[in-house]
């Protein structure tokens, strides 16, 4: 055989590493996950809810941890759950209302406590006071208003016997010379079968769920990453009971390119639409109202409508959705931060939803006007402008010469005139009194 030469060398170099980054766990083309996500990438304005015993002591979801709880201590928010305004059809209108199209509800947060009715726990809903399935009357209420359904589930147990203790656990060590001897007697494999037991509970009791949020791995030495859930038999396991799910990408399984359906940066603005071996994926940011996710009563730091319409327009900007959390109240309320939060978007949306669903990044050659925001609708082939600083009536649109039929606002539909400039540029001739919405857009139906 003839040595192989340096050209040679590097290009079967460069195919084994194509090779690496292509590795999948499923037999399925980008068509046909583009097809599959298709209604999520359509809709982007998701609800997030964070909701179980943590919103008792109202002091953020990872109470006890934080706080390094004891189950003996934590025992009583469980023995006194009883929910007794909890309404989720007027959840599901309010979510409705708001422009949101889908929905994520914590089954199971990292204290382990169970909202649906599983027969491997006795730490599950339908033990309190409450006696419900809350999960199931949640699917029902959400599902009439036509929206899509989705299951949050913690890979992360704090309540769990065989759940090892490790540097997130409210009983971790300070020393980690200690994890061996608090963790003797514990089982991690008799943890992934009870995890995998519960995901197909999720996947088989409630009819076609749309999305699975797996919450969370964190690899290291007194961490968790996929070996410890067993993650490659349990994403096989869950497309097999529900082929047309989209799941997160937080299973520890990045070496594959289907690991997982997509991104989920949490709490930040990107800064530009995220990549993977160079090629765009889809994404979406989960964000909250203030900075926790479930309840917590004394917490000030809340954004304002605006803050919040910006995070919608600018995800959409980039090519990705938002997932908006509310953390209702231990009685089962949305409290009225959130609705008032919840009612402000809607009112925005009511008018201005038509630059969000089916819209995307704007193409290279629409150049962003300062203090704006832009989204395109590629089915439509009309551009958005975001106006975040409403301008002295006249405003320009640069290189836009030649390629704009019709100019309106978004909110009423009323002509905005234009005029070509010397430039290139378009100008328009804005009113002087700001539209009555929070961000103003200008709707460009393009040549």
């Amino acid at each position: 055989m003839k040595k192989l030469t340096l050209c040679a060398i590097t290009f079967l170099l460069f195919l084994l590493q194509v090779q690496a980054q292509e590795k999948k766990i499923f037999n399925e083309t980008d068509a046909q996950k583009e097809q599959r996500l298709a209604w999520w990438t359509n809709d982007r304005f998701g609800m997030f809810i964070h909701w179980g015993l943590y919103s008792m002591p109202s002091r953020h979801e990872w109470v006890k941890s934080n706080e390094h709880i004891t189950d003996s201590a934590y025992q009583k928010y469980f023995d006194l759950y009883n929910p007794d305004l909890y309404n989720p059809r007027e959840w599901a209108r309010m979510a409705k209302a708001a422009g949101m199209k889908y929905a994520v509800i914590t089954t199971k947060h990292h204290e382990g406590f169970c909202l649906f009715d599983s027969k491997y726990t006795d730490y599950k809903s339908t033990n309190t006071p409450v006696k419900k399935d809350l999960i199931k009357e949640w699917v029902e209420a959400f599902r009439a208003e036509g929206l899509k359904i989705g299951f949050y589930y913690s890979l992360i147990d704090w309540h769990h016997p065989d759940y090892t203790i490790d540097e997130v656990h409210p009983q971790r060590p300070n020393n980690p010379k200690d994890y061996d001897s608090l963790n003797r007697g514990r089982d991690m494999a008799k943890y992934r079968t009870y995890l995998q037991n519960q995901v197909r509970e999720l996947m088989t009791n409630y009819g076609k769920i749309d999305i699975l949020w797996t919450d969370f791995s964190f690899p290291g030495e007194h961490g968790k990453d996929h070996n410890d859930w067993n993650s490659l038999e349990l994403i096989k396991m869950i497309r097999k009971l529900q082929p047309g799910i989209l799941i997160n990408n937080r299973l520890d399984l990045g070496e594959y390119a289907d690991g997982g359906d997509f991104e989920t940066p949490e709490q930040y603005k990107v800064s530009e639409w995220p990549t993977r071996n160079g090629k765009r994926v889809p994404w979406e940011t989960c964000q909250t109202f203030s900075g926790s996710w479930g309840y917590y009563r004394d917490e000030t730091s809340w954004k304002d409508n605006k803050q919040l319409l910006v995070l919608l327009i600018e995800s959409v900007s980039k090519g990705g959705n938002l997932l908006l959390n509310v953390g209702p109240t231990s009685r089962g309320l949305f409290d009225t931060r959130a609705q008032d939060r919840l009612k402000g978007m809607g009112d925005w949306m009511q008018v201005n939803s038509r630059s969000i669903y089916g819209c995307t990044e704007a193409p290279a050659e629409f150049k962003r006007p300062d203090n704006s925001l832009l989204t395109y609708n590629p089915a439509t082939k009309r551009l958005y402008v975001h106006l975040l600083d409403y301008p002295l009536q006249r405003f320009e649109l640069p290189g836009m010469k030649g390629k704009i039929k019709y100019a309106q606002l978004l909110s009423d539909g009323s002509e905005i005139k234009m005029h070509n400039t010397d430039k290139g540029d378009v100008a328009l001739d804005l009113p002087v009194r700001k539209p009555d919405v929070e961000i103003p857009v200008i709707e460009l139906i393009l040549q």
